[in-house]
């Protein structure tokens, strides 16, 4: 029995996890009626990810602020990376949206016992702004109050920063809670075929295969969102900021946008970006050994318009239709939470959570979600990693640029 679960645990988690989907749509096929019998693994996969929600969102962003720290990323080169990979982030955000409400990948998307989710009364612009900074953030820890988390967090990592070498030990503590809650992630991860096995069974059992034409959408749906990112806004700033040719632009990040849709990780493409920040586009090695390390970890376009994107999809799988307030708070609540994104696998699903929570959908109807989704994310995964790739060579070019120290 050792053996075989050893055996079980080499197996990567990706393969487990297919065949936890095949299992799924064999039984609720040919054996409906057993759907029922294994629903409990589904809602305690379901409460798992509710669970590392909260901390997630508060560490990942803090510790993140706190990176930023080294004296080497301070100063105008900091400064204007990090105003504009904000500004491509938000740019990704809005093209997920769009794509999303033109497309609608989530319209009758089968998420098993989710049902059109109501909101309740729309709160006045005054109260959600007021909303975002906490009276007692330990209750908004425990309600999951995402903006006012959000708020805390990103404040308290600036006044971890500001305390200089007072700070250090809690910006360290910070950088250890992360590493802990990777490993906390990965333990909740191996249970994701049995949580996938159940859910899927559910859905095909009361729905039938039809639940993966959603699916196949927002695949569609990333593809385009990732190809718009890069047309839109890192063509335009290679071009007329940088003033980079394009073709050769391209040729030179082809290797790194390669290693980023087979690893799907920033930070394991970042040695690779290096050697053609400075190598192929001649870049200032100072401005290159800043910019790109940032990017690794603020620079997530992909995530971005992914998050803008998944957060459309929800609500139109819950049936909500959202006005120009709940879009505004998917914007806004997008951009921070993508900003913030932990270098964890899959972790923009787990920030989804604070996107819809500032417009008012419950931590179960999104976790439903979740666990929809996440059997499909290492391949939508390995898309959106392009267009992180290709930003963070983007920006490190353009600031470059902006400080005289690229080469046309």
């Amino acid at each position: 029995m050792k053996s075989l679960f050893r055996r079980w645990l080499d197996i990567p988690l990706w393969q487990r996890v297919v065949a936890g989907l095949a299992g799924g749509v064999l039984i609720g096929l040919f054996w409906p009626d057993a759907a029922p019998w294994i629903a409990f693994l589904g809602e305690l996969f379901v409460r798992l990810i509710r669970m590392l929600v909260v901390p997630i969102v508060f560490v990942s962003i803090a510790s993140g602020v706190t990176a930023l720290a080294d004296p080497r990323k301070l100063g105008v080169v900091g400064g204007h990376t990090v105003a504009l990979f904000a500004a491509t982030t938000a740019c990704a955000v809005s093209i997920g949206m769009v794509i999303g409400l033109l497309i609608e990948p989530g319209a009758g998307a089968a998420i098993g016992t989710a049902q059109a989710h109501a909101l309740g009364e729309p709160k006045s612009i005054h109260d959600q702004l007021m909303g975002i900074v906490p009276i007692n953030i330990v209750q908004s820890l425990a309600e999951g109050d995402m903006l006012a988390i959000i708020f805390f967090s990103m404040a308290f990592g600036f006044s971890v920063v500001l305390a200089g070498e007072e700070g250090k030990p809690v910006a360290n503590l910070l950088q250890s809670a992360g590493r802990v809650l990777f490993h906390l992630v990965a333990l909740v991860m191996e249970l994701t075929p049995l949580g996938v096995l159940a859910l899927i069974a559910g859905a095909v059992a009361e729905h039938g295969v039809a639940v993966f034409t959603n699916i196949g959408m927002l695949a569609l749906c990333v593809v385009i969102g990732v190809i718009a990112q890069i047309v839109l806004v890192h063509l335009p700033l290679i071009k007329l900021v940088a003033r980079l040719s394009v073709r050769g632009f391209f040729r030179a990040a082809l290797d790194a946008l390669v290693v980023a849709f087979s690893t799907a990780s920033s930070a394991a493409t970042l040695p690779v970006a290096l050697q053609i920040a400075l190598e192929d586009l001649k870049i200032e090695p100072g401005v290159a050994s800043t910019v790109l390390p940032i990017g690794a970890s603020i620079g997530k376009d992909g995530t971005a318009m992914y998050v803008g994107l998944l957060s459309i999809f929800s609500l139109q799988a819950l049936g909500v239709h959202p006005d120009a307030m709940m879009l505004a708070l998917v914007l806004l609540t997008g951009s921070l939470a993508a900003f913030g994104t932990a270098p964890i696998p899959s972790a923009s699903l787990f920030m989804l959570a604070a996107v819809m929570a500032a417009v008012g959908v419950s931590a179960e109807q999104t976790a439903l979600v979740v666990g929809f989704v996440l059997p499909f994310d290492r391949l939508l995964d390995m898309t959106r990693t392009v267009a992180s790739a290709s930003a963070n060579l983007t920006v490190t070019a353009t600031v470059a640029r902006w400080g005289g120290s690229g080469e046309a």
